[in-house]
This record gives C-alpha cells, structure tokens and sequence, in this order.
C-alpha cells in the first residue's frame, strides 16, 4: 500500500494501456490524456487517496481502493481550458514503487482490455451524449460517483486510515474530533442558540492563537448590494488576504458575494499573504460536464486548497481542491513590505464554491 512520501514512477504508455478498458477507464476511473506526458517519471506520493467527497452530488464522503494523488494537478488542456486545476486520481496498477519506497509493494498493471489505445482515451473526453451544439466532456471529476462508493462520516475506519496513510497528523486527527464534538455537540452551528458556544470558542482560540470559529454568518442584509474590486491581480503578485470580519462585511446571509462561497475552510488564510497562482475564468459544472464562464474571474492563490479541517461528513479529505477568491477579499501587497510569503497552506472545502456564471 503506498503511502504520503513514497517515491513512485508512472508506467510506460504501453503498460497503462494495457489496465484501461476501451473507455479508457480502471475500476471506473479515467485515465485522462494529459497524464501520458508524465509516463517514465518519477514523483511522490502527496496523499492516498483512499477517499474524497463527493463535489457531483453532494453525497458528502466517498471511497475508492487502491489509489493516490501525486502533486499533480489537471490542467485542463483536454476538457476545453478548464481552469479548475484538480488533483489528479492515480491508481495503484499505474505506478510503480523506486528506490526509497521500501513500504510499498510493487502492484503489477493490470491486463483488462489490450485493444485500448490512446485514441480511445481521447475519444473518452466526450462524454456519451455530448454533440457540437452541446459540448459535454467526461473527466475524472465529473465521474466520480461512478468509481466511489458512499462513505458514511461516522466510519472510524477511515480516520485510521488516515493516520496510517501518513496523509495526517495524530495531532490532526484529535483536533478534527474536538472541533466535530465541539459543533456539533454544543449546537454552535445554530443561529441564535449556538451565539455562547460560538463566542466561548473564539475566547480561547484567540488565547491559544487559532483560527476564530469558522462558520460565521455573512453580515450583509438581504437586498444590499454587495462590495465588488477589482485589482486587475495576475500571477505572480503578492496579495493578502483581509481578515475575517473585513470579509464578513463583504457576504449575505448565505455567504456568498455575488454567487462565489466564502467556505469555513478559507478562514485559516485570512490575515496572510500569498502570491497569486492564476485568475480563473471557466470550469467544468462536473454535474453536467458542461464549461462555465465567470460573470466576474475570481483568482486562485499558490498553495491554498482545501484540508478539510471543517468540512461536514468529509473532514481530511485530501482532495486538496484550490479555494477561489473574490478580489473584494485580497489586497495588493508590496515586495518591499511583505515579510514573507506563506507557502505551508491549504483552504477550501470538500464542496466547490458554487460561483456566478454566464
């Protein structure tokens, strides 16, 4: 079983090829074409990925065998310039163990169909009932539910494996049941009656210097118009992020400014700087397959994803999904006034951010 810090290598095209039926799948799972360039390299093991959620529809948990993610991400070449950048799925039978991997054990490919070839896996971008007046494409995102299984929140089992997996901390793990003892069982998630248990968490976060509690209420009234900026950002920029009550001020009541989601997950971010990593301007819907436009381009920062320390029935998925930013939440820092860039992040949730589209 490979585990997070294993040294793999990628098979040879021929070897892939040989596990994918004519689909271009394994278990259900795309091999998706941009993953031939990395075919003879070598990486390491970013997380097992032995679960993730559910980001089609919204089942909460899922989980899936044999299967890891690489600090590899899409990058959409194949799906029409998707700007999502997720994390890309690896099954076991693709790689190979190296040198330096001394607890996994090599899993030969798997032989389930020797009439694919890369023009099938091509093909397979399309899904099924896509046609040039309705483009819909098939990727690993928009598949999920095909090659996972429901997986219930209250499974200890998972929470081992987490540990086991190397994907976290023991340390991590305890404070992920506290925080879930703590909501839930406190009602904190209430809107009037969770007030005391709301403010009694902050009191001791700002004693011991946490994160305040993640899962305040935007303050905007229904109806006011929301606070728009636009900084022009683009890659490479330092920004920072404001602070949590400047950003409340700028959600409604379902914390949302102007159709992008401020998620629990971001809310450790808040105060730090970060470089900007891209603007984005399209995404799949992975429900439908089809490519949205934003009305407004929100921006992705470098290092900032998703660890699912807040998420519901999903905490430590590490799918890693990058957190999208409204510019009215950043501000543009100098070189000179910076003293350091964060770069040891994550943020987002296990659930997309549901922004305005086109």
């Amino acid at each position: 079983m490979l585990k997070a810090g294993d040294w793999v290598e990628v098979r040879s095209k021929d070897e892939i090829l040989r596990s994918l039926d004519r689909r271009g799948r394994l278990d259900e799972l795309p091999f998706m074409p941009q993953m031939f360039k990395y075919c003879g390299q070598r990486f390491r093991v970013f997380k097992r990925a032995h679960k993730t959620c559910d980001t089609v529809d919204q089942t909460g948990g899922r989980s899936l065998p044999d299967t890891v993610h690489l600090d590899l991400r899409c990058d959409g070449a194949a799906y029409g310039g998707c700007q999502a950048a997720c994390l890309i799925f690896w099954k076991e039978a693709w790689l190979k163990p190296v040198d330096g991997s001394q607890s996994a054990k090599s899993v030969p490919a798997t032989v389930t169909n020797a009439g694919c070839t890369e023009e099938d896996v091509w093909n397979a971008v399309w899904h099924p009932g896509s046609t040039s007046q309705d483009i819909r494409y098939a990727c690993q995102a928009t598949e999920l539910p095909r090659y996972t299984r429901l997986l219930p929140w209250w499974d200890i089992r998972q929470y081992i494996e987490d540990y086991r997996s190397g994907n976290v901390s023991l340390r991590q793990v305890l404070y992920g049941a506290i925080y879930a003892a703590y909501y839930n069982g406190t009602l904190a998630y209430r809107d009037k009656i969770g007030i005391p248990a709301r403010f009694l968490y902050d009191v001791v976060q700002r004693v011991l210097g946490g994160v305040p509690f993640p899962r305040k209420k935007g303050k905007l009234p229904d109806g006011m118009a929301v606070a728009i900026a636009d900084l022009h950002l683009q890659p490479g920029e330092l920004v920072r992020v404001k602070s949590y009550q400047e950003i409340l001020a700028t959600l409604d009541r379902g914390n949302k400014n102007r159709g992008l989601f401020f998620d629990a997950e971001m809310v450790p971010y808040c105060g730090r700087t970060f470089r900007v990593k891209a603007r984005v301007h399209n995404f799949l819907n992975e429900k439908t397959g089809r490519m949205i436009s934003l009305k407004t381009p929100a921006v992705m920062l470098e290092n900032v994803w998703c660890q699912s320390r807040y998420s519901d029935c999903r905490m430590f998925c590490p799918r890693a999904i990058y957190s999208w930013w409204r510019e009215v939440w950043l501000e543009r820092v100098s070189e000179d006034s910076a003293n350091a860039v964060a770069s040891d992040g994550c943020a987002g949730s296990g659930k997309r951010q549901l922004p305005d589209a086109a």
